[in-house]
């Protein structure tokens, strides 16, 4: 968790017939750390993906940190089964009705990691009583539920405003930032004040993982 800049391939962009494969292919490419599994559950976002056994198989076959988005609107009554699948942050939202203050300290006191997360359309300051709770903020810059979908430039005043937060208040959570970032709008993102980077179809098409992974990690760029 301690590098300045971390880009962490969002899977659902890979292959879903070959998820191993595009798993290994992330963690083939110098520079990724990380790996990004997003869960939706067709209600809160429109589109299904997969459930705690498919990360709990992936797990099985990787070093990475495994960084899980719970894109549900019950996120709590699943907290049990993806930490026993090998998450290692899991990270939901603040927009459903549920007790998410009760949902973080769960996954804290299962030594996991834990972020929440808003929307585009989200006012940022749903955020503020969870600050001291967390060790991510994820700041969706495309509305959640399909891939490939442009970058929200709203939404960068926001990382601004909750890279303030960090810096007045001496908090340690990472900024992550997941939509439509490429090279381009990731740097935007970092400007900005993310330091995550959630990449899906810019980084499994790229012709150069490796340098698409080191432009926006490198700490000077």
């Amino acid at each position: 968790m301690s590098k300045p800049f971390i880009v962490a391939p969002s899977i659902l962009a890979g292959n879903h017939a070959r998820l191993a494969e595009s798993l290994v292919q992330a963690e083939e490419t110098e520079g990724v750390s990380w790996i990004h599994l997003d869960i939706m559950d067709g209600h809160f976002v429109p589109n299904l993906s997969f459930g705690p056994q498919t990360v709990a198989d992936l797990r099985g076959g990787s070093n990475l940190f495994f960084d899980v988005h719970l894109m549900l609107d019950n996120p709590h009554l699943y907290i049990d089964a993806f930490i026993k699948a090998g998450a290692q942050n899991i990270t939901i939202h603040a927009e459903p009705d549920y007790p998410k203050a009760e949902t973080l300290r769960q996954i804290r006191a299962s030594g996991v990691k834990c972020g929440i997360c808003i929307n585009p359309g989200t006012p940022v300051e749903m955020l503020e009583p969870y600050l001291e709770a967390v060790d991510l903020i994820l700041l969706m810059t495309v509305q959640p539920g399909f891939g490939g979908q442009s970058f929200r430039e709203d939404v960068l005043p926001k990382i601004e405003k909750v890279a303030s937060w960090r810096q007045q208040h001496g908090y340690k959570w990472r900024i992550e930032v997941d939509g439509g970032v490429n090279l381009e709008t990731g740097l935007q993102c970092r400007e900005a004040g993310a330091d995550t980077f959630v990449a899906g179809t810019a980084f499994f098409k790229h012709p150069d993982r490796a340098q698409f992974v080191s432009i926006l990690e490198k700490q000077d760029a």
